[in-house]
């Protein structure tokens, strides 16, 4: 069984926190969530610069002390602009890794317990997503319901909840041959709270490790949207908006999409460290 008791939840956090590597994905991370929350909270007023106004600098300037990642090409603050994109980037990979984890894990449950041409029916259309790239996928789906945010998402939650569909399937099919849940049949429970309380929670812990891995996955194919200008309209800042928009400063101000790039990679890196860290976390204290 995978579930972990509520007693076991400090020394998970132990066995979470023990590696040095998880410890650097769970520093990123928070590092992450925070900036998200304070500038969601305090808006422009929290950088040190408006990001959007132009030449609070001179164009072109390094990084320097005052301006901590250098300026674009029209003297505004790379730094602020960095910072004012972390909460849209933090809404959007939560919401979309949120929702396809609830509608993935419904859905596979559902076909595991109930299977024949349900199971059938979910196993086809799931193929049918695996078969085409994610980022492919996503992007033609972005470019049919046009540029912006909202449909941005719309895109990404329709392409994201298969994996979770086809996890959830697997691990509800192995819970449901415990004795528990036979023993749960025989006793009359409706079979909602058998789902509720005895196969959900059961296969809610390996999703939710995989869920801290994708997030890091959504962000990369956010961004790979934004690049394409599929995400927020300019002058606000948004990191694969950035990425694209200084790519010609290459040489000249190399700075200016190095900058945006490795905050991507950071990001994506302390998820994927930290939901290393959990699976393997929850494996021990299961066993």
């Amino acid at each position: 069984m995978t579930r972990i008791e509520n007693g076991g939840i400090r020394r998970l956090l132990d066995l979470i926190l023990f590696n040095n590597e998880t410890k650097l994905g769970f520093l990123l991370v928070s590092g992450f969530v925070a900036t998200a929350i304070i500038v969601a909270l305090g808006g422009p007023s929290v950088v040190p610069y408006d990001p959007i106004a132009q030449d609070v600098g001179p164009a072109l300037a390094p990084p320097s002390q005052t301006y901590l990642f250098g300026t674009d090409n029209l003297g505004r603050d790379l730094f602020s602009r960095i910072v004012f994109a972390t909460p849209n980037a933090a809404f959007i990979s939560f919401v979309v890794a949120g929702v396809s984890f609830l509608v993935g894990a419904l859905l596979g449950i559902a076909a595991a317990y109930w299977g024949g041409i349900l199971d059938e029916i979910l196993m086809r259309i799931t193929d049918v997503f695996f078969a085409i790239p994610t980022l492919v996928l996503a992007m033609v789906i972005a470019i049919i319901l046009g540029p912006g945010v909202v449909h941005m998402m719309y895109a990404l939650l329709i392409v994201w909840w298969p994996t979770y569909a086809r996890l959830a399937r697997g691990e509800a099919l192995r819970i449901i041959e415990y004795n528990f849940v036979a023993a749960a049949k025989t006793s009359g429970l409706k079979t909602l709270t058998i789902l509720r309380k005895h196969i959900f929670p059961n296969i809610l812990t390996p999703l939710v490790a995989y869920a801290t891995i994708e997030i890091g996955s959504v962000i990369i194919v956010y961004a790979g949207l934004s690049y394409l200008g599929l995400s927020v309209r300019p002058p606000t800042p948004d990191w694969g908006a950035m990425v694209s928009a200084y790519q010609d400063y290459l040489i000249a101000a190399p700075w200016l999409p190095l900058f945006p790039a490795l905050v991507i990679g950071l990001i994506t890196v302390g998820f994927s460290l930290l939901g290393d860290g959990l699976r393997d976390a929850i494996e021990s204290a299961s066993r």
